[in-house]
């Protein structure tokens, strides 16, 4: 008896040194992944299928890849979720107007430098445009995609009617016959709103899936076939149902949650925020509507967007376009999650489109155009008041 009773004991006192061992369960504002609130079982299964598919699935020769990619793997161009390094940085070429690409017989629009023994990698053809796309963080981008065409027109302003030297609009594009219309859709001449991308030239996560297998991996689906310039023909790679369960995965990640919201500074650098009018374009709050999944139908949130293309001058002009937006424009950078940029990014930032900014400061002064005004009174703060805003946009 007595044995039994020490081999229990002892059996509890290693569970509780086990205890000890394991690492804590990751804060969720520390994070960037994650399911949001409000997923059914069987919804929290499709999600961490679409979570494997993403981050585990690895392609090579013998399951697909290329045969000529940029990538062989979902998230090694997204780590943990977060924004990508230069290493990680797209280039895509070929538009220079708001009429269409004239190099996609060529390999556009995105330049795939890698490719399988036998064939040769791409270069930029003679006389294309380029620009480098930072890959983005992938959090919360269910919600962005579940807000209703009406609010996005209703922030928009393309001749600047209130006279306050900001004219964002929605770059209107045309869509793939696979994509779903959400409720609310709005048309214009055979057109419809694009919000996720750079120029916002992507209707939606299904879009933004199925041309990331095809373009980042050369790897085929029933949306997507791999640009077949070299008369290449291959059948599907990649399953439907692997593209729509990461398509869930992206449209349940949480959104980025806000740190230290109650320290005084982080509180007034908000306040100069809004002073200086950061707010015309990074739009604090939206909403969304009635979607799909109920979890992301209804909620308000904080994104720090309006989704909207602006003109950002010269210095930002890469002489590149998507869509109809003009060469100098792009959307407004979600803000949310920027304090955890560095996670993902080997510990230093890079930002703007194409990570040229080094800093959250430097990242500000590179801001003409439209935004010229409130970079020009973000520089006339002294250096306390620009020391607040940094921590503010640091805790989002």
């Amino acid at each position: 008896m007595k044995k039994a009773y020490w081999i229990i004991v002892s059996i509890l006192l290693a569970m509780i040194s086990c205890g000890k061992m394991l690492p804590k369960a990751p804060v969720a504002d520390q994070t960037l992944d994650g399911p949001i609130d409000g997923l059914s079982n069987e919804q929290k299964r499709i999600f961490l299928r679409g979570d494997a598919a993403f981050n585990d699935d690895v392609f090579s020769i013998s399951n697909g890849l290329g045969p000529r990619f940029v990538a062989t793997s979902c998230g090694s161009c997204h780590a943990s979720d977060g924004k990508g390094h230069p290493f990680s940085t797209l280039t895509r070429f070929g538009q220079q107007d708001t009429i269409a690409n004239l190099f996609l017989h060529k390999g556009g629009p995105q330049l795939q430098h890698s490719a399988i023994p036998g064939y040769e990698p791409e270069e930029i053809p003679q006389g294309a445009t380029f620009s480098k796309f930072t890959p983005p963080a992938n959090t919360g981008l269910g919600l962005l995609e579940a807000v209703p065409d009406d609010n996005i027109l209703a922030m928009a302003d393309e001749n600047d009617a209130n006279g306050d030297g900001i004219s964002g609009r929605p770059n209107w594009i045309h869509i793939p016959a696979y994509c779903q219309l959400r409720t609310g859709t709005i048309e214009r001449n055979g057109k419809y709103i694009g919000r996720f991308g750079k120029k916002a030239a992507v209707y939606d996560l299904q879009q933004q899936t199925a041309n990331a297998y095809n373009q980042d991996m050369g790897i085929n689906s029933s949306y997507e076939v791999y640009n077949t310039y070299d008369g290449l023909q291959v059948d599907p790679e990649v399953s439907n149902q692997t593209v729509l369960d990461v398509v869930f995965y992206l449209q349940t990640l949480k959104a980025p949650v806000q740190r230290n919201k109650s320290d005084r500074e982080v509180m007034a650098g908000n306040q100069l925020f809004l002073k200086i009018s950061c707010n015309n374009c990074h739009t604090p709050q939206l909403k969304t509507g009635a979607f799909s999944i109920p979890a992301l139908s209804n909620k308000t949130f904080f994104p720090y967007t309006d989704l909207l293309l602006h003109d950002m001058g010269p210095a930002l002009n890469d002489g590149y376009t998507e869509g109809t937006a003009l060469p100098a424009e792009w959307r407004t950078a979600p803000l949310w999650g920027l304090g955890l940029s560095k996670n993902s990014q080997g510990g230093q930032l890079f930002l703007l489109h194409d990570g040229r900014a080094r800093s959250i400061e430097e990242a500000i002064l590179q801001h003409e155009g439209e935004a010229a005004q409130s970079k020009n009174k973000f520089l006339q703060l002294n250096v306390a008041d620009k020391a607040m805003i940094i921590k503010f946009l640091e805790s989002l």
